[in-house]
């Protein structure tokens, strides 16, 4: 069964040897519980040779019969977590379990990408030292990876256990309270005598070492105080071939010990501020050798581990420090030329062939606009409809209508939702649908991810999406709104390079388009261009292949009334067809008038109720004229050439095309500043005559009455006609029978 298949494979992660004797029940304990076999818990056992007895496990097993609290799978889930294991489940949230400092190029690894050809390593051969000096080697061990202060753990002596014919020498507890500055000081002082220090060795079985400073307290992984090195041992190949892949991946290897027997020790230098830390890069180190061909024990990921200790003797061979401080010096240093490696980057393409065949461009998804594959970006100021429009885009890709009057392609969308809550976004779909009134046979080609309160920057969010939309065959993924994901400055180009490449990553990775919408920057938009009205840096603007942008148009008080005029029209209409369908009063100029309709109304209805019902259809009708906003759509295309501006209404919750909307001129637009210029300069001469005229009546005035328009043309050095040209314009004064008044 699945579940059984999971639990066995997190008992890899678990080392018997390491538990204490009730872990090592309540292990057993759990997996009858779960449904396991005895088996299954004496393979498991038999790993710890050092206390692993026939038939024990059996005989244990008869003994489980549970309690009122039984030990259940989750003490092998949290043991095996422990020890390194991960899980690649999803949580309630919907998120995999993917570390903040998790970056993308484990997924590249994870896909096979190679630094070594294992088909071409010849090895590389090892020399024994030829003036052996035991005290030296482990002198020149213990100061390359220890700290004088620091308290080791090592173990010289062991016992014979015996399996069926195989005998191992296995390790005692050893000692685990010495500095290593105390242990080299005396090494010195005693010269050769090994033993007087560190005790008399057993030259059956050699030394072992735990190579992370320990707390004087224990050997567990809590008893780890520094967690600096990982130790990478393989024996599934020669030592020579071993020691060739262990310096062309250029580990970063603080010492390389050949254990006197079929393996190397590598420690590698991993410098981990914590436990955490150091499983996610023990995890990694670990992928990247298996990928190159050295078979690890999973065993060894814990950072107690016990390694070989140069300068002793093991069953006739030696155990030697063949190199230290070899590869990167650091483990940043190390990562970030496994990341180059692995950049996953093309070729460079020769263009002798440019000729020789057609050239295959991505198909279209919006005609005219956007290719697959390619990005684009939708700006426009607060209320726009901007994430209005970015829905009526993925209806009418799932449904393969038209959007702003583009014909668009049919297939699978995925909207990432970062601001409703779930049950909004789909009322919000439902809403437009119901408004588009076209039916919705492909609703099931959209995808909802809802990430409110739940999601992570950009650069953590992008390897989440594509890992889960490899195997959708999405043509577009929507992004909606990418200021809850936004990282760094946006007015910083490194940064939104760095931002904007996730889409990238997005597009490639799932060969989708990328859609996504943000806010215009501060002040009138009419006359800059496309990539100059989004907010922030140049390079966030130009990132995408196509940049649409909604700009409001200003409408005047008779354009609102027509548009009111029609949408009455059109309810009264609507009415007089569903509840008098045999009424045929109405002609096609009567369709524009709201009195005609109002008369046809009143005629073809006479049921109170219902014409209440339609006025109150109309009132609403009219409200949300009242408060719809005239758009004008623009783009910047790096495919396609320039559209024609596309017009439109934004009538909640759907923008609706309206050309006569196309007849309205931005007044920032530059071909009207000359016209602006005029007018104030119009507009300064006007008010100018004004104070003038006042001037010249409050002077020539008594107690405020008439005056003659020639007392008035003599004051200002104007004629007559003058003068009554600026009372006519003039709003508080009047001229009648040769006498300037002020208006009653």
């Amino acid at each position: 069964m699945e579940n059984k298949l999971n639990l066995i494979e997190l008992l890899d992660y678990v080392d018997p040897s390491t538990l204490d004797y009730q872990e090592w029940v309540n292990v057993g304990m759990a997996l009858k519980h779960e449904g396991y076999s005895a088996n299954d818990w004496n393979d498991w056992s038999r790993r710890d040779l050092g206390r692993y007895h026939d038939n024990e496990c059996y005989r244990k097993w008869e003994t489980f019969n549970g309690t009122g609290s039984p030990v259940t799978g989750a003490t092998i889930t949290q043991l095996a977590k422990e020890n390194g294991w991960k899980s690649g489940y999803s949580g309630e949230d919907g998120n995999e379990f993917i570390g903040w400092d998790e970056t993308f190029i484990p997924t590249d690894v994870d896909k096979g990408y190679r630094l070594v050809n294992t088909d071409w390593v010849l090895g590389k051969k090892i020399e024994e030292p030829k003036n052996w000096n035991p005290s030296q080697q482990i002198i020149d061990y213990l100061e390359t990876l220890f700290a004088p202060g620091d308290i080791i753990g090592y173990v010289n002596d062991g016992y014979l256990h015996k399996n069926g014919e195989v005998e191992k020498w296995l390790p005692t507890s050893g000692v685990y309270t010495q500095r290593a500055g105390d242990i080299i000081e005396n090494l010195r002082k005693n010269k050769d005598d090994i033993g007087a220090v560190l005790g008399d060795p057993n030259p059956a079985c050699g030394a072992w070492i735990r190579f992370n400073p320990l707390d004087g307290e224990g050997v567990k992984n809590n008893n780890v105080v520094d967690f600096k090195y990982a130790l990478v041992e393989s024996d599934s190949m020669s030592v020579e071939e071993q020691n060739d892949i262990l310096r062309q991946l250029e580990l970063p290897i603080a010492t390389l010990t050949h254990s006197g027997g079929r393996s190397l020790h590598a420690i590698v230098k991993v410098d981990a501020v914590n436990y955490l830390q150091y499983q996610e890069r023990v995890d990694y180190l670990y992928k990247i050798v298996e990928s190159n061909g050295l078979k690890v024990d999973k065993q060894n990921k814990n950072p107690s581990r016990l390694s070989r200790l140069p300068g002793f003797m093991r069953n006739g061979q030696y155990q030697f420090l063949v190199d230290k401080n070899i590869g990167k010096g650091s483990w940043e240093e190390w990562q970030e030329y496994i990341e180059d490696m692995n950049d996953n980057l093309p070729d460079p393409e020769n263009l002798t062939d440019l000729f020789d065949k057609p050239i295959e461009l991505a198909p279209e998804l919006i005609k005219g606009v956007l290719r697959q594959g390619h990005k684009m970006l939708i700006a426009g100021p607060s209320k726009a409809g901007k994430s209005f429009s970015l829905i009526q885009l993925a209806i009418a890709i799932a449904e393969g209508r038209k959007w702003f009057n583009f014909e668009c392609v049919k297939g699978k969308v995925l909207y990432v939702n970062l601001e409703l809550d779930n049950n909004s976004a789909k009322k919000r779909f439902f809403d437009i649908y119901q408004k588009l009134g076209q039916g919705h046979d492909n609703v099931s080609n959209i995808d909802i991810w809802n990430l409110r309160g739940k999601t992570s920057p950009m650069d953590k969010l992008a390897p989440k999406l594509i890992r889960r939309a490899q195997k959708e065959n999405y043509i577009a993924v929507i992004i909606d709104p990418i200021y809850k994901v936004l990282t760094g400055d946006e007015n910083s180009a490194h940064e939104m390079a760095n931002f904007t490449n996730q889409f990238d990553k997005i597009a490639t990775e799932l060969n989708c388009a990328v859609i996504y919408c943000h806010h215009h920057s501060k002040g009138s938009q009419g006359g800059k261009s496309s990539i100059d009205r989004s907010s922030g840096s140049g390079v966030f603007a130009r990132d995408p292949d196509a940049i649409l942008d909604l700009i409001e148009l200003e409408v005047d008080d008779e354009r609102y009334y027509n548009l009111e005029t029609k949408a009455v029209c059109s309810t009264y209409l609507a009415a007089i067809q569903t509840y008098s369908p045999g009424y045929t009063g109405v002609s096609q100029d009567d369709q524009s008038s709201m009195k005609e309709m109002g008369h046809h109304l009143m005629s073809a209805i006479q049921d109170k109720s219902v014409l209440a019902l339609v006025e109150e259809t109309k009132t609403k009708a009219v409200e949300a004229v009242r408060n719809a906003t005239a758009w004008r759509l623009e783009g910047t295309l790096r495919e396609f050439a320039k559209f024609k501006p596309v017009n439109a209404w934004f009538k909640y919750p759907i923008h609706e095309l309206d050309e006569s909307l196309a007849d309205i001129s931005m007044d920032d637009e530059p071909k009207n500043n000359w016209k602006k210029g005029t007018q104030k300069a119009n507009e300064s001469r006007s008010e100018k005559s004004k104070k003038e005229l006042e001037e010249a009546f409050n002077i020539l005035s008594v107690d405020g009455g008439s005056v003659e328009a020639g007392a008035i043309a003599d004051y200002l050095n104007l004629s007559k006609s003058a003068v009554y040209k600026r009372v006519k314009k003039h709003e508080i004064f009047e001229a009648a029978d040769g006498m300037v008044s002020k208006c009653e």
